[in-house]
């Protein structure tokens, strides 16, 4: 008989997500630091929720073509066994789901824990989320967002406060960006003097595609969703107007004159503009009228980072959600926020090679092993300079010099001590700099010495 051995299964992993090794890890933990760091400084605090949301929860807000986008999750056991075949199944069989953004989920969290927080409530979150998308360059299925919130106040000056955290993070971490604003209620506005109130869905989607697509294209779109040419005609002036913020709010004014909701979007950009022109923000801020944001939970001010040095996305944003809250329960309770895509901003920074270096916590010094004796002589002096935060390692093999010397080489360690019995004779310690050669004893307890020479 013929035994065939079956081949050993390659290891991969799915579309759309990515492994990261010490070194990305690094640079990706840079990003959530930088970030956390100055939402701190406003006086936003951390929170976690789950990675997965009852569908309950995560069905139906962020409009259908987002519901497509869902990952569902099979119920434990086995799923199918009385399930109603005469009926959809998905109900039956998934009621779980991962979450989509972080926004709901948060949403959920104040409504759930109400009882518990102060309102304004300021929060951030640093999680991975999950779309069952297309991968392609700079779209992944499992990628993080840092998220920053606040809800419990409908003040301009909490859209202020996000655009301040905008112009900070981005040049903390030395991407130059653009920051686009829009308002939904002009976008209901729009509807609304092209007259079809009833399609401001419908506008909103195709327009958000414009910088995709073309106007072309979304104007094709437009009138496959059922609007006629006179009202496509009527938007295509709004979604091409040019010139400062101020011209384009005083041209928007007489265009959206006969929709009282329209002009409370421009009287809310207005204010905000404002806002930022005394707040000193250095970042480009731009009025974009074409900006909407397919997320249909939003109410207010929209915004989008345009990375400017780097062809990819937006890597960050968000808006103004009045009715989020009141789907859980608890209406009247008016948020904000905005999400920075971390592995966008990853991708970014290191197609501009914009991370500092020596992220990956590479020792500073190794010391090679050279037998049970020589490495019990030399661990008080590694745990003197960890106790001095420097990265120290200890080879654990008393292998070859020449495989030690190897192993420095590969990790990039610059410092390398070779104490053997001579030294511990002498009660020193040997330190080589393997780039420039230079080589120096050291007394075992000089550990301020070996400090000076490390640097």
């Amino acid at each position: 008989m013929i035994i065939q051995q079956k081949m050993a299964q390659k290891p991969s992993i799915p579309k759309g997500t990515r492994d990261f090794g010490h070194a990305e890890t690094a640079e990706r933990n840079y990003i959530f630091d930088t970030v956390s760091r100055v939402f701190r400084k406003y006086g936003y605090a951390q929170i976690e929720t789950p990675a997965m949301e009852n569908l309950t929860t995560l069905l139906g807000k962020y409009g259908d073509e987002g519901d497509k986008l869902l990952y569902r999750i099979l119920n434990s056991g086995d799923a199918f066994a009385g399930a109603d075949f005469s009926q959809p199944l998905t109900p039956q069989v998934c009621e779980k789901g991962l979450r989509y953004d972080l926004t709901v989920p948060f949403a959920r969290y104040v409504v759930q824990h109400q009882n518990e927080i102060t309102l304004p409530f300021k929060r951030f979150q640093i999680q991975p989320v999950w779309r069952a998308d297309r991968p392609q360059k700079g779209r992944y299925r499992e990628f993080y967002q840092c998220d920053v919130d606040m809800v419990g106040s409908r003040s301009q000056l909490c859209e202020l406060e996000l655009v301040q955290i905008v112009d900070e993070v981005y040049r903390s971490l030395g991407i130059r960006v653009s920051l686009r604003i829009n308002n939904r209620k002009v976008l209901t506005g729009l509807a609304e003097i092209c007259g079809h109130p009833d399609k401001v869905t419908d506008i909103t989607v195709a327009i958000d595609k414009i910088d995709k697509i073309g106007l072309d294209a979304v104007r094709e779109e437009l009138l496959g969703k059922g609007l006629d040419a006179a009202a496509v005609d009527r938007l295509v002036p709004v979604l091409t107007l040019s010139g400062s913020n101020a011209e384009k709010l005083a041209a928007m004014r007489s265009l959206m004159a006969s929709s009282e909701e329209g002009m409370k979007g421009l009287d809310e950009l207005e204010e905000l503009f404002g806002y930022i022109a005394a707040a000193g923000i250095r970042t480009e801020t731009v009025l974009d009228l074409s900006l909407a944001r397919g997320l249909s939970y939003y109410t207010g001010a929209i915004f989008e980072v345009k990375a400017l040095d780097w062809q990819i996305g937006s890597i960050g944003g968000g808006g103004r959600y009045d009715n989020l809250t009141g789907i859980f329960g608890l209406p009247g309770l008016s948020g904000v926020g905005i999400s920075f895509g971390a592995d966008r901003i990853y991708d970014v920074m290191k197609g501009l090679g914009l991370f500092p270096a020596g992220l990956g916590n590479v020792p500073v010094l190794l010391f090679a092993n050279m037998g049970a004796a020589e490495t019990e002589y030399i661990l008080p002096v590694a745990a003197a300079l960890r106790s001095e935060n420097v990265i120290v390692e200890i080879y654990p093999d008393a292998a070859k010099l020449r495989k030690q010397f190897e192993y420095a080489d590969r990790r990039g360690i610059p410092f390398l001590s070779i104490t053997g019995a001579s030294e511990m004779e002498a009660g020193s310690v040997n330190i080589k700099n393997l780039a420039s050669g230079e080589q120096r004893s050291f007394s075992r307890d000089d550990a301020a010495a070996i400090l000076e020479f490390l640097k």
